[in-house]
């Protein structure tokens, strides 16, 4: 019976250094890309420690609920991504990666609590996606990454635009699109959001199956609303942190024929 009770409760996958090995590629740069994205993974596999000197690690689409303190031993990880998955709590220690560019955390169940103050520390980070928690306010610590151009804060429970904002001097874009703001036009005011983009662009492929026939409905409804034809605009490669973080992140800063298109109430960003 106890046999069959441990069995039960073991629903993740194994990964044995053997595996990971496979999943590691070079990217266009020749950074080493450790991908080990939805393969129902539940905890931190501690094989991982044998491959720190990765540059990219993509856990995504897991089970995992924490992650260990010895995630500092990764020394040149730039992308970091943890999207979807389980997480309530951070470790202080993912504040000691300094060479940190670019963390998702999009759709976790992460509160403001759940933050540590050592996130703060982040001094090389450009991009956070913190989009699809459970963050009812900012913890403090965010308007300590000055360097922080993109912050993604959509479908969580925010009712007022955070004042961690107004310490992140190279912001450029912002996403708090489908949050219980009090008003959005009053809440565009609270926040130094001047010039600061509300829109994300991802690849079709990178998103649910959910997400993906809400922004075709999308798609099909503001075509049908558009005065003016459009040209369409091939982004090769284009990524988000609510994507698999690639090195391609630069192209975020594109704009469709200098203009960004409004999706207003699209449950996720769209491509044309």
């Amino acid at each position: 019976m106890a046999k069959g009770k441990k069995k039960a409760a073991s629903k993740g996958k194994k990964i044995t250094l053997k595996v990971a090995k496979n999943q590691l590629r070079l990217t266009a740069d020749g950074k080493r890309r450790l991908d080990l994205s939805n393969m129902k993974i539940d905890a931190f596999p501690k094989c991982l420690l044998k491959m720190a000197d990765v540059d990219e690690l993509d856990l995504s689409r897991n089970l995992l609920r924490t992650i260990p303190d010895c995630i500092d031993r990764f020394l040149n990880l730039r992308y970091l991504d943890l999207h979807s998955n389980h997480i309530e709590q951070l470790p202080e220690a993912l504040g000691r990666l300094q060479t940190l560019r670019h963390l998702n955390l999009c759709n976790n169940r992460l509160t403001a609590a759940g933050i540590p103050p050592q996130l703060g520390r982040l001094s090389s980070l450009r991009s956070l996606n913190l989009g699809m928690n459970r963050l009812e306010t900012l913890p403090a610590c965010i308007g300590a990454l000055r360097d922080l151009q993109e912050l993604g804060l959509f479908d969580n429970l925010l009712t007022s635009v955070p004042s961690a904002i107004r310490g992140l001097p190279s912001l450029r874009k912002l996403n708090t699109l489908r949050n219980p703001l009090a008003a959005s036009t009053e809440a565009r005011r609270e926040g130094p959001t001047d010039g600061v983009e509300h829109l994300y662009l991802l690849r079709e492929d990178s998103l649910c199956k959910l997400c993906l026939g809400k922004c075709r409905e999308e798609r099909q409804r503001i075509s049908k609303q558009a005065q003016v034809p459009y040209r369409r605009t091939a982004f090769s490669g284009l990524v988000v942190p609510n994507s698999t973080a690639q090195e391609s992140q630069a192209l975020w800063s594109m704009k469709l024929d200098s203009c960004w298109v409004d999706i207003k109430g699209a449950s996720c960003p769209l491509v044309r």
